[in-house]
């Protein structure tokens, strides 16, 4: 017999409270998607965008870029099949689906914002991976596009990007500065400090550089 899951009280959930960390690691994290109020998969964050996560021990604000999503079964038996039904069918006629599948996704950690308690200037961010990763079932939140524009002042998350491992790192950093761009209302200066950081970090990879600024569309 199958027990039911416990019920939470979700009314008080902040919007941009999108995900849960389930796994944690120095350079990134794996988080499942919450499950929404009515019959719909969980939204799936975009390929290059922005997320953070506060780690609530050291009061540190985590930030990652999604670099991986996958919806699949909670378990290894029930298997989803093909239905041939639109996702209006399935809801009439087969809503246990949507309780059988979570989302989850990876993020790679470009920065951090420490603690109001460790520094004097509550707006410091810093590049570079902080001492720990978030804990596990830290709460896990869009950026707002203040925060991205504010850590996106300086671009030393570039080459971070760069080293990601196991991701289509050319892409992601392509998706990443589009989504920057875009916030940033097609500033072009900031755009051509992109190219030229990228620029230096791919000195000896032309192919590379151009590649991945062919997918930047001013």
């Amino acid at each position: 017999m199958r027990l039911p899951l416990p019920q939470f009280d979700r009314s008080d959930r902040h919007p941009n409270h999108i995900a849960e960390v389930i796994a944690t690691s120095t350079t990134e994290f794996l988080a499942q998607c919450l499950e929404p109020e009515d019959l719909s998969f969980p939204p799936m964050p975009p390929f290059g965008s922005w997320v953070s996560c506060a780690d609530e021990e050291s009061g540190n604000k985590v930030y990652g870029i999604v670099y991986y999503v996958t919806t699949m079964p909670i378990d290894s038996v029930h298997r989803p099949v093909a239905l041939g039904l639109s996702l209006q069918d399935l809801r009439e006629e087969q809503p246990q689906i949507f309780a059988m599948l979570k989302t989850e996704f990876r993020a790679a950690i470009v920065g951090f914002k420490p603690s109001l308690e460790t520094v004097v200037k509550n707006d410091i961010v810093y590049q570079y991976l902080p001492p720990r990763p978030p804990q596990i079932h830290q709460a896990v939140y869009r950026c707002e596009p203040e925060d991205i524009i504010k850590f996106t002042e300086e671009l030393d998350f570039l080459r971070t990007l760069l080293m990601v491992s196991g991701a289509p790192v050319d892409s992601l950093t392509a998706a990443a500065i589009r989504e920057v761009y875009r916030l940033r209302k097609a500033d072009r200066q900031w755009l051509v400090n992109a190219g030229r950081t990228l620029s230096v970090l791919l000195k000896d990879d032309y192919d590379r550089l151009r590649f991945i600024l062919s997918q930047v569309h001013p």
